[in-house]
C-alpha cells in the first residue's frame, strides 16, 4: 500500500545537470512552488571570480575578443580551440552563478557540487558534507544527459559510452549513493526518442528507454515513492536554432514553451499522479519517410466507438443527440493514413463526402471499418482512396465518410491569401456578441467546438470572423486525437458559413461534401487566426462556398474550395438542445 508523499520546505533534491539548461529551469519552477532544498551536480567547475577584463562583457565576439588579448598579453599564441575553451568556461561558470540566484530569489537553498555522476568514487566522496548542511536527500531528478548523432554504421564505442553512461551509469551511481527506500521522489529525464526512436540516436533511445524501464522497476519494488520517467519532446530552448526549429515544423514536431514544459512537470510531481510512472510531453519523433515499393496495398483498419470514450459528443449535439462532427471524420480518415506512412503528412483531400453520418444513439453500430486503398504513390506523394462503413443490425453495409487523401513528404510553401480583408465593419459593430447556444438563432455547439470571437464585416459576397481555439485536454479528445489535422480547430473553420446563412437568408446549415481541403499548416492553439468565407453559389436547398483560414498578415493555414452544405431550416439542426 503506497502512502501519499508531498514536496515541502525540508524536502531536499539531488539533481544531475541540474545547473543548466532545461534542468535548471525545471529545478527553479519546482523551488518557486515549494521552496525545498537543493544539491545540482555537474561536471564545470565552479571556484573563483571570473576575470577582471571579462566582467559586464556578455556580446559573444568582444568576449572572445578580449580572451584573444589576454592570451596575447601573456606572451601566448591565441589559438582558435582555447579561446572556445576559455570562452565556454567563462559562459558556464556565469550560467551556473545565475542559476544560484534564481533559487536564492525564490527563497530556495541550493548549492553547487561539481562532480561527474558517471564517477561513483568522487559522489560518495563529495555528498555527504553538502548532505550534512542540508540534510538528507528525499528526491532525485535525473537529468543528466550527453548526444552524439551519427548514424549506427558511423558511431565509435566512445560515442555509445559518452551517451550510455551519462544517463544509465548515471542514474546507477545516483542510487548507490542515495537508497531508494529513503526517496520520496525519482523523476527521470527521459525523451520521445526513448519512446518512438529517431534517427541518429541509436544509443541515446536505447538508453531513454532503459530509464523509462527502470522507472516502472523501481516502483513495483517501491510504491510508497513517486516514481516518473519524463520523456520529453524537443524544447523551444537555446539549442533549437530557428532553422531546427523550421525542420522540426515540415516533420510536424511541435517544441515545447520553456514555462509551459516547467509548469507541466509540477504539475507532474503532484500527488495525484503518483500512479503514473511514464509519461510523454510534448510530440513524438516521426519515424523518417521510406521509399514506397510499387505494389498497391488496400488496409481495413476497425475501431469500437461509444459515447462515453469521446467527451467531446456531448458538445456537438444536433437535433437532441450527439453526432460525430464531418471535420473527425476527415480527421480519421487523413490522420490514421498518415500514420500508416511515417515521414509523409496529410497535405490534400479531395472529394470529402458525407455519406451517412454517425449518429450516437440506438443505431449506433459495434464495429467500423476504415478502408484504405492506394491509388499511386512515388517518393513525393501517396494518394489513396478512403472510406468508413459499418454494418447494421441486419448485416447491411452502410458508408458513413469517403475521400481522397494525398499525402506529401514536404508541404507546399503556404500561399497568401490575395482577398485579405480585416477591417472592421462599423455598421457591424458590436454584431452577435454571443455566437454560440444562445438561441435557435445562435451556433448549436458545446466548448469544445466554440473559436469565433467576432464577426469583422460580411457582405453578400463574404464574411470574415476572428477566432481562437484553445488546445482541448487529450481526455475530452477521447478517440480522436489532435494529429496532422485539428478536427476541433477545422470545425470551427466552418463557422462564419453558418454565421452568413443565418445572417442573410435565416437558415442553417450542415457540410455534405467538399471540393479540395489543403492544409499548408497547422492552426495555432491560444492565438487568433481568421477565416473568410467566399460564396460561390446558393440554391434552395444548398450553399457552394469557399473557405481560407488564415493569419494576420494572410498566410494560409488551410483552405477549402468547393464546399457544399445542405441547407436546413435552424430549428432542425437545434432540435430539443
Amino acid at each position: 500500500m503506497s502512502r501519499e508523499v508531498q514536496i515541502n520546505s525540508s524536502s531536499v533534491f539531488l539533481v544531475s545537470g541540474g545547473a543548466k539548461g532545461i534542468t535548471a529551469k525545471c529545478a527553479i519552477q519546482l523551488a518557486k512552488r515549494y521552496q525545498c532544498k537543493w544539491i545540482l551536480l555537474g561536471r564545470s567547475e565552479f571556484s573563483g571570480d571570473e576575470p577582471s577584463w571579462a566582467k559586464d562583457c556578455f556580446d559573444e565576439s568582444e568576449l572572445k575578443k578580449r580572451i584573444m588579448q589576454y592570451f596575447l598579453a601573456q606572451g601566448k599564441k591565441p589559438v582558435p580551440m582555447e579561446i572556445q575553451r576559455v570562452y565556454k568556461e567563462i559562459t558556464s561558470r556565469r550560467e551556473i552563478q545565475n542559476t544560484l540566484q534564481a533559487f536564492e530569489q525564490v527563497g530556495s537553498q541550493a548549492e553547487y557540487l561539481s562532480a561527474d555522476v558517471t564517477d561513483v568514487n568522487v559522489l560518495q566522496e563529495k555528498l555527504p558534507t553538502v548532505v550534512e548542511r542540508l540534510g538528507l536527500i528525499t528526491g532525485i531528478i535525473h537529468g543528466a544527459g550527453n548526444l552524439a548523432d551519427k548514424l549506427i554504421e558511423k558511431k565509435t564505442e566512445q560515442d555509445f559510452d559518452k551517451v550510455y553512461n551519462a544517463k544509465i551509469k548515471g542514474l546507477e551511481n545516483l542510487l548507490q549513493c542515495v537508497p531508494v527506500n529513503q526517496l520520496d521522489y525519482l523523476v527521470l529525464f527521459s525523451s520521445v526518442a526513448g519512446f518512438c526512436g529517431n534517427a541518429g540516436q541509436a544509443d541515446y533511445a536505447l538508453a531513454n528507454e532503459i530509464l523509462n524501464k527502470s522507472a516502472h522497476l523501481v516502483k513495483q519494488h517501491n510504491p510508497s515513492c513517486h516514481v516518473v520517467s519524463v520523456n520529453w519532446g524537443p524544447w523551444d530552448s537555446g539549442m533549437v536554432t530557428p532553422q531546427l526549429k523550421k525542420a522540426f515544423a515540415m516533420r510536424g514536431i511541435e517544441v515545447i514553451p520553456i514555462d509551459v514544459g516547467t509548469q507541466m512537470l509540477v504539475e507532474e510531481l503532484e500527488a495525484k499522479h503518483q500512479g503514473t510512472v511514464q509519461v510523454v510531453i510534448g510530440s513524438t519523433v516521426p519515424m523518417p519517410a521510406k521509399d514506397p515499393d510499387s505494389e498497391l496495398r488496400t488496409y481495413h483498419i476497425h475501431r469500437q466507438l461509444r459515447l462515453d470514450n469521446n467527451p467531446f459528443l456531448h458538445d456537438h449535439v444536433i437535433a437532441g443527440s450527439p453526432v460525430l462532427p464531418f471535420t473527425c471524420a476527415i480527421s480519421w480518415m487523413a490522420s490514421t493514413s498518415a500514420q500508416l506512412y511515417p515521414g509523409y503528412q496529410c497535405f490534400c483531400c479531395e472529394n470529402t463526402k458525407v455519406l451517412k453520418g454517425i449518429v450516437f444513439d440506438e443505431n449506433l453500430a459495434s464495429d467500423y471499418t476504415l478502408d484504405v486503398k492506394e491509388i499511386a504513390k512515388t517518393k513525393e506523394e501517396i494518394q489513396l482512396e478512403t472510406k468508413i462503413w459499418s454494418k447494421n443490425t441486419q448485416g447491411k453495409v452502410r458508408y458513413h465518410f469517403s475521400t481522397q487523401v494525398k499525402l506529401r513528404r514536404e508541404i507546399p510553401e503556404a500561399p497568401v491569401y490575395d482577398r485579405l480583408n480585416l477591417d472592421p465593419d462599423n455598421q457591424i459593430a458590436g454584431y452577435r456578441e454571443a455566437f454560440y447556444q444562445n438561441g435557435p438563432e445562435s451556433l448549436f455547439h458545446g466548448s469544445a467546438f466554440q473559436g469565433v470571437e467576432k464577426v469583422l464585416n460580411i457582405s453578400p459576397e463574404k464574411i470574415t470572423v476572428q477566432c481562437l481555439v484553445e488546445r482541448l485536454g487529450e481526455k475530452q479528445q477521447g478517440q480522436f486525437p489532435i494529429y496532422n489535422i485539428c478536427p476541433y480547430i477545422a470545425d470551427v473553420q466552418t463557422h462564419p458559413v453558418w454565421l452568413w446563412l443565418q445572417h442573410f437568408h435565416q437558415s442553417g446549415c450542415l457540410p455534405a461534401k467538399l471540393g479540395k481541403f489543403e492544409q499548408f499548416a497547422a492552426v495555432p492553439h491560444g492565438k487568433p487566426f481568421y477565416t473568410s468565407m467566399e460564396f460561390n453559389s446558393k440554391t434552395e436547398t444548398s450553399l457552394n462556398v469557399n473557405v481560407i483560414t488564415h493569419d494576420q498578415q494572410g498566410k494560409i493555414y488551410s483552405r477549402i474550395s468547393e464546399a457544399q452544405a445542405t441547407i436546413f431550416p435552424l430549428t432542425a439542426i437545434h432540435g430539443a438542445v
